[in-house]
Parts: C-alpha cells; sequence; structure tokens
C-alpha cells in the first residue's frame, strides 16, 4: 500500500479550478504543472508531493473536458484521485494517462487535508486515520492498463 498526504477538495470540483483556461496556453504540462488548483490553494503545486493523494466530493472533474486536468496532477506525482464520484470525461482522461482515478463514496467526509492515507489499487481499500475504506476495486486489466502509463500508452505498447 503507498502511503501519501491527503489534498481535499470540494463537491463538483471543475477542471477550470485544477487548471485555469490562462494556462492551457503554457507549451507543456510540466510548466503548466505549477498553476495547479492555484484559485482554491495557491501553494498547492509546493506543497504536494509524488505519492499524495487528492480526495474529493461528489462530481469531481466536472466541465470542460480539457486533459490537462489530470495531467497536471499526474505530472505533480499525485499518486491517486478518491473521490465519491468524477464526471465521466475527467474519468476517461485520467485513465486514457494513467492516473488511478477511485471511487470511494464514506472516505471524503471522514478525512482533512494533511491526514495520511494508504490506498492499495488491487485490493480496493484505503485506510486514513486509523479506519479503513472500501473504494472501487480496479480490475486487473485497468491496473495493468495504469500500469504501463495509461490506456494510451498501453495502445502503443501493443502496436
Amino acid at each position: 500500500m503507498a502511503v501519501g498526504k491527503i489534498f481535499k477538495f470540494h463537491n463538483d470540483l471543475d477542471t477550470d479550478q485544477i487548471i485555469a483556461s490562462q494556462y492551457l496556453l503554457l507549451p507543456t504540462i510540466e510548466e503548466m504543472k505549477a498553476h495547479t488548483f492555484e484559485s482554491l490553494d495557491p501553494d498547492f503545486s509546493s506543497k504536494v508531493r509524488p505519492g499524495d493523494y487528492v480526495v474529493g466530493g461528489e462530481n469531481f472533474g466536472c466541465g470542460s473536458s480539457r486533459e490537462q486536468a489530470p495531467g497536471v496532477l499526474k505530472a505533480l506525482g499525485v499518486e491517486a484521485v478518491v473521490a465519491k464520484s468524477f464526471a465521466r470525461i475527467f474519468y476517461r482522461n485520467a485513465i486514457n494517462i494513467g492516473l488511478p482515478v477511485i471511487v470511494c463514496k464514506d472516505l471524503p467526509d471522514q478525512v482533512e487535508t494533511g491526514d495520511e492515507m494508504e490506498l492499495s489499487l488491487s485490493d480496493g481499500v484505503a485506510r486514513a486515520r486509523g479506519v479503513k475504506y472500501s473504494c472501487t476495486r480496479l480490475p486487473e486489466y485497468m491496473q495493468k492498463i495504469l500500469n504501463q502509463g495509461g490506456l494510451i500508452a498501453s495502445l502503443n505498447k501493443e502496436v
């Protein structure tokens, strides 16, 4: 199980709040990532560390279909996004680039930013504040896709 720090966000978190549209003009994800969650937590990109987790409520990643939203999170080293539910296009974009997105109905209401969490994708289990939470258990084929860097990378390896 990977252990990391939680950064918690609200329900209906829009992709504009993950990466604002003016930063989409920057030429690379590496340049964009410094502006992740800038309107909600201006210091997020300097505080988050590889292996940390983003936790959200309902409808995480709603709004536009920009691929850069999960892209900046992955570029910052976010281990996974755990939420009560995801906007469909954010979920698909995350899987496409290899960012794990896990549905866990009870955990978001019980944790706060700064808490530590362990997550086992293969078991569908998260642990935080001494409590074990049941989450979506990713099927083996999806774990394989994520381990290869996402759907796009997986498909490129098959060619």
